[in-house]
């Protein structure tokens, strides 16, 4: 974005006479969701929701009797394009505001989630001839299947001294981008030398909104692995396996947008999907955790921002540089510019409690729960919070979809020690919700350590709703939990990120004041609670420590689940 005078800012601010709107969407792992907002207060007029048609593709191919291996997880691109027919223009008529009034549009997006695409953003699974192939489709985020490219990653860096790795707690996800590339490079060298690019979802989108493509600082920081304006270098990637060393050059160098500036301007198709005019501002891409920092007032050192979901994944920005051991990443301007942004996140929590409703709970509780006129959700959550703290006896890890932080191990799993003939399901769920609030302990106490204070949790989220989950993150955390007032989070986040791009305020941080919305200290700490919980937590930690580090037990597990599913598809064809 070009540099303007003070006078010129102060010429951008909202006009409240004459009202101007901006639309974000949020594209989460299951639906996109887009939310109309007024620039000059933050005001959330209409909402539209599209729930992908193919879901999230983990068993077979679209159309194809192929079964999956496991831990594969992927998507259907056009799902994304059909959230802009019908997500943004359902907003719109919601919020009965005139698109010729609206100004701009931002998007945020789950990551690391690539695209293989053409030189043109072609995604290689619509290319005539690659819709049988498995790694020719986007991979979702939850696409665990590159651990042992990750491992070999951590190894390599690890022996060589690489500069970069402490910027990532001294671990690379099999979530990134780098694991992803070398799985497809190692697993189907045709589709990697057919696609062109590997791009994050969060800059794809706004390619097909405005015809260009801009990779945000955010998805290349973080799951990109830039740092300090380089990539890992040609020579450790061609050490790690010969003839990946001009991925970063090949693949996926390419010009990066800072937060907030305008990527281009809306295309005349990109117009006719939504129903907005066309060339209006597109905010450079977003990923959906960090953009939601703005949108609950969150943009100074010392407050960390939740973003409980289906996973959930810490963000907070601080003005000094440290070594987080297990973290997510490190950015320079990763959320805020002018600060450095950390990262950190657990792989299931709201997926944890959907499991065990929808796998562990007998038939006797839906009918209770139904006659109550209570979801099951609700009705576990009343029996649940009718005990004292311990009375169930048990302790939980919270690693049914892996580890993300501080082990950063996607092949470590669930488990629930204290079971006995008298358990009740609403005691493994409590246990289950005070479990993911541990691992969040772990990981504010693994910041706080490295020198970054954390005095403020701040919660986004449909989990938010929950009094008892939220009850419990307090008195685990010892911290004032504040909760963002918008059930948008990411979308309101997008939204005032295309206020700053289409010019309406100066900066993201200052829109924040105006458009976003929290509310400060919701739940506190119960000491005598809190206590209890301390003792809970150690024999957390000490699971944690044994299971997660110490223990290979859940790796070899899973090895041999693998491998009987490996038998299992070869016997099925």
């Amino acid at each position: 974005m070009s540099e303007r005078s003070t006078d010129d800012r102060a010429d951008d601010r909202p006009d409240e006479q004459n009202p101007s709107y901006v639309v974000g969407v949020d594209y989460g792992t299951l639906s996109g969701r887009a939310v109309v907002v007024r620039v000059a207060d933050g005001a959330e007029l209409g909402t539209g929701v599209h729930a992908y048609p193919h879901a999230v593709v983990d068993e077979r191919l679209p159309g194809s009797d192929r079964r999956l291996p496991p831990d594969w997880a992927l998507q259907v691109p056009d799902d994304y394009r059909d959230v802009l027919r019908v997500a943004v223009p359902a907003a719109l008529a919601d919020a009965g505001v005139d698109p010729a009034d609206v100004v701009g549009i931002a998007t945020d997006f789950t990551a690391s989630t690539v695209v293989p695409c053409l030189a043109d953003g072609t995604p290689l699974s619509e290319v005539d001839g690659w819709a049988d192939r498995p790694h020719a489709y986007t991979k979702l985020w939850k696409h665990h299947a590159a651990q042992d490219q990750a491992d070999r990653i951590n190894a390599l860096a690890a022996e060589r001294g690489e500069s970069w790795l402490p910027r990532y707690g001294g671990l690379v996800s099999s979530e990134w981008q780098f694991a992803k590339g070398l799985e497809v490079f190692e697993s189907d060298r045709e589709a990697y030398d057919a696609a062109d690019r590997f791009v994050e979802a969060s800059d794809w989108i706004v390619w097909q909104l405005c015809g260009t493509y801009v990779r945000n600082a955010c998805a290349a920081g973080y799951k990109g692995m830039l740092q300090d304006g380089a990539h890992p270098s040609p020579e450790f990637l061609e050490a790690l396996a010969p003839g990946f060393g001009s991925f970063v050059a090949d693949k996926i160098e390419h010009p990066v947008g800072t937060l907030g500036e305008r990527a281009g301007g809306l295309t005349a198709e990109a117009a006719a999907w939504t129903g907005l005019r066309e060339g209006i501002a597109v905010a450079v891409g977003n990923v959906d955790a960090h953009v939601t920092a703005p949108a609950a007032q969150a943009v100074s050192p010392g407050q960390m921002v939740a973003i409980m979901g289906t996973s959930t994944c810490h963000v907070m920005s601080a003005e000094v540089l440290r070594e987080v051991p297990g973290m997510c990443g490190v950015v320079d301007g990763g959320i805020i510019a002018g600060l450095w942004g950390y990262e950190a996140g657990q792989s299931g929590v709201g997926d944890i409690f959907g499991w065990f409703v929808d796998n562990a709970v007998p038939a006797s509780y839906a009918a209770a729960a139904e006659a109550a006129g209570e979801g099951l959700h609700e009705h576990l959550t009343r029996l649940a919070s009718a005990q004292e703290v311990g009375e169930h006896g048990l302790v939980a890890l919270d690693w049914l979809s892996g580890n993300r932080s501080v082990l950063v191990d996607h092949q470590l799993t669930g488990l629930v020690m204290g079971l006995t003939l008298a358990t009740r399901p609403e005691d493994v769920y409590r246990a289950l919700l005070e479990a993911t609030a541990f691992g969040t302990r772990v990981i504010v106490e693994t910041f706080r350590e490295a020198g970054i204070g954390v005095e403020e949790f701040v919660v986004a989220g449909g989990l938010a709703k929950n009094p008892l989950l939220m009850q419990v993150y307090a008195d685990v955390t010892r911290l004032p939990l504040s909760v963002a007032a918008s059930e948008q989070g990411p979308a309101l986040g997008s939204a005032i990120h295309a206020a700053v791009a289409a010019g309406l305020h100066a900066d993201v941080p200052t829109a924040a004041k105006s458009m976003g919305k929290v509310r400060r200290g919701v739940f506190t700490p119960d000491e005598t609670a809190s206590a209890v919980y301390d003792e809970l937590y150690a024999e957390y930690r000490a699971l944690h420590d044994r299971l997660g580090r110490d223990d290979r037990a859940m790796r070899r597990l899973g090895a041999i689940r693998r491998a009987a599913a490996e038998r299992r598809t070869a016997r099925e064809g």
